[in-house]
C-alpha cells in the first residue's frame, strides 16, 4: 500500500486520526432497531473492519423512558470487544429529545447541555467525551449561549473536542469565534440527493474542520438487489450502473463519492447488520476516477 492509499483510509478530526468511514449508531437504537445481540455484533463488525469513529446521541432511543439507549449500547459493545477498542473515538450529541411518539424536540439551554453532557459521559463510562456535538440550534436560545456551554464543558474537562450539527455557515463562523480551535467538526445532512449544504462543506474545508454528512446514502437504494455479486442489472441511478460495472454495491460507490468531495469529508453511514457496515467500511479503499465522478449525478 502506498502512502497516499494509506492516507485515503483515514481522516482527521481535530488532532485525532480516525477511519475515513465511521459508523452512525442511530439505527441500532430507534424504531426498527435490531435486538441487542445483533446490535453489538454490528458494532464489533465495524471495529473488525477498521472503523474507529462511532457517532451517537443521547436522543437515539425509541421509547420516552430510555434516554441514552444508544450510548449505553455503544459502551457495552466496546467493553465486550476489549482492548482492541481503545483507539475508537466515540462522538455523541446533546440538545435534542424524543418524547416517544416519533417526534423530536430541541433544547439548547446551557443548563440542559451541561447536564446532558455529564449524563452522556456517565453512560459512556468515560471521564471525558472525545467529541461532543450540539445536535441542533435552538431557536429559543441565542446560538452563542448554547455554544458557550460547550466551551465551558471543554474548559471543565467534560468534553475534549466540540462539534456542531444542523448548522449554517453563519453559525459555524459564530461558533468558531466562541470556541476557537476546540471546534473541530460539523455534521450536516449531505448526499448525492441532498447537496443544499455544500456551502457548509466548503467552509469546513476552508477552516480545516471535519465534515460528517448524516444520511450520506440519500438517494441510493438499500434494497437486496444492490448486493454486490447478485448479478442484478444496474438500475435507478448512475451509482447503480457504476456499481454494477465495478462489482461493488451502490452504497460503496456513494461513500467513495463522498470521500472524493474533500479531505474534510468523513461519512457516517448507519447500519443494523454486520454485513452493512462491513460493506460500507470497504468504501474507504475504493478510488473513483475523474471520469467516474463526472458521471455520478442524479
Amino acid at each position: 500500500m502506498t502512502a497516499a492509499q494509506a492516507t485515503a483510509l483515514t481522516r482527521i478530526i481535530g488532532g485525532s486520526t480516525v477511519s475515513a468511514i465511521g459508523l452512525g449508531a442511530m439505527p441500532l437504537s430507534v424504531e426498527g432497531r435490531p435486538d441487542e445481540e445483533q446490535a453489538i455484533a454490528t458494532v464489533h463488525a465495524a471495529l473488525d473492519a477498521g472503523v474507529t469513529l462511532i457517532d451517537t446521541a443521547d436522543s437515539y432511543h425509541w421509547h420516552a423512558d430510555e434516554v441514552g439507549h444508544s450510548e449505553h449500547l455503544i459502551a457495552r459493545a466496546l467493553a465486550a470487544y476489549g482492548g482492541g477498542a481503545d483507539g475508537v473515538l466515540v462522538a455523541t450529541k446533546g440538545g435534542r429529545g424524543r418524547p416517544g411518539d416519533g417526534s423530536w424536540t430541541v433544547d439548547g439551554d446551557p443548563r440542559h447541555l451541561r447536564r446532558a453532557a455529564e449524563a452522556s459521559a456517565a453512560r459512556l463510562g468515560v471521564g471525558t467525551i472525545g467529541l461532543y456535538q450540539l445536535h441542533k440550534p435552538d431557536p429559543a436560545v441565542p446560538f452563542a449561549e448554547s455554544v458557550g456551554a460547550l466551551r465551558d464543558l471543554a474548559d471543565a474537562g467534560t468534553i475534549r473536542m466540540v462539534g456542531l450539527s444542523n448548522v449554517d455557515c453563519a453559525q459555524i463562523r459564530t461558533a468558531r469565534e466562541v470556541l476557537g480551535p476546540r471546534l473541530v467538526s460539523v455534521q450536516n445532512r449531505f448526499s448525492p440527493a441532498h447537496t443544499a449544504t455544500r456551502d457548509t462543506l466548503d467552509l469546513c474545508t476552508e477552516l480545516g474542520l471535519a465534515f460528517l454528512p448524516w444520511s450520506p446514502l440519500g438517494g441510493i437504494s438499500l434494497s437486496a438487489v444492490d448486493e454486490p455479486g447478485s448479478g442484478a442489472p444496474a438500475t435507478d441511478t448512475p451509482f447503480h450502473a457504476l456499481a454494477h460495472a465495478r462489482g461493488v454495491s451502490p452504497q460503496q460507490i456513494c461513500l467513495a463519492w463522498h470521500l472524493a468531495q474533500s479531505p474534510a469529508v468523513l461519512p457516517i453511514p448507519g447500519a443494523r447488520r454486520p454485513a452493512s457496515i462491513r460493506d460500507s467500511a470497504a468504501a474507504a479503499g475504493l478510488a473513483l476516477s475523474a471520469e467516474e465522478m463526472a458521471g455520478l449525478h442524479l
